[in-house]
């Protein structure tokens, strides 16, 4: 089942750049990466979905309803972490917590403490006392307090240190075994290639690639670096494929796009001493997506 839809969905500023023609699915139970630079419209797409603003053209549906006839009902199933949190400054922790538990016809109580206690958030300080880190912890715990069905993320790490990204990220894969789909969106590559199951990549409000991470990372350049036992010689390389070739004497690095058996026969023809073969990161991947065009 498509927990989230998108046909064609449009939103734009006058001559200014918002989204144009979005069309994917993210199925039940997926971690569902969002990517793309500041600015790509990674952010309109969420608070679109969100209802918070308006399309201009196309549609989009959540759980199998149409995100305008039926927002209302859409949102007490979802839990939405914004990549700026704003709230009261006066209240503390605990009444705003609550506040947002009382939209919910549930008694949120003990998640909510549980949340706070793996976050160590004390829920007894004033908002307006809160660090940026612990801020952004507020609204992780007000997202996840209602275990929703649908967890929308949008920069969700800023403000947090190392020690609590980790934690985060646990508590996410902790969801999503529980059942909760997740839309993850970020900028920052190395975290949607630890959690997603698949990505999207947006560019200048359109999409440019939908793929499996496993088919995004298998489809790009491995990098190679060996260790000869002699020194290799630059015709040794000449394939198709092969690109940033650099020899040192015995040492040899490249990038290579293409079949493998072709390049490991060509690796098997020398005599080598040590042998690496690298997976791209995603940065690498995400790059090949935005060269600058001549």
């Amino acid at each position: 089942m498509s927990i989230i839809e998108l046909q064609q969905l449009t939103k734009t500023y006058g001559s200014a750049r918002g989204i144009k023609n979005l069309s994917f699915r993210v199925e039940e139970g997926e971690i569902f990466g969002f990517i793309g630079p500041n600015g790509a419209g990674k952010s309109t797409t969420i608070r679109t979905l969100l209802g918070l603003i308006y399309p201009t053209s196309g549609s989009a549906k959540i759980f199998g309803k149409d995100i305008l006839l039926h927002g209302q009902e859409i949102k007490k199933e979802i839990g939405y972490l914004p990549s700026e949190v704003f709230y009261y400054d006066n209240m503390k922790v605990k009444d705003l917590l609550h506040y947002s538990a009382s939209f919910y016809k549930k008694d949120c109580t003990k998640r909510m403490n549980e949340l706070a206690a793996l976050l160590e958030l004390d829920v007894n300080k004033k908002i307006d006392d809160l660090s940026l880190g612990n801020k952004k912890k507020v609204g992780i715990v007000q997202g996840l307090l209602h275990e929703p069905r649908l967890i929308i993320l949008d920069e969700p790490t800023s403000g947090l240190d190392p020690l609590m990204q980790q934690r985060f990220f646990e508590l996410l894969l902790e969801e999503n075994k529980k059942g909760s789909t997740i839309l993850f969106s970020s900028h920052i590559l190395s975290e949607v290639q630890r959690l997603c199951h698949r990505v999207a990549i947006i560019k200048e409000g359109e999409l440019v690639s939908l793929e499996k991470m496993s088919t995004l990372k298998a489809n790009n350049y491995k990098r190679f670096k060996l260790e000869a036992s002699t020194a290799v010689e630059e015709s040794s390389f000449a394939i198709e494929g092969v690109t940033e070739l650099v020899i040192r004497d015995k040492e040899v690095s490249f990038m290579y796009k293409g079949n493998l058996n072709a390049i490991l026969r060509v690796i098997a023809s020398i005599e080598i001493a040590n042998l690496w073969i690298e997976e791209p990161d995603l940065e690498e991947i995400f790059m090949h997506y935005y060269e600058k065009e001549a």
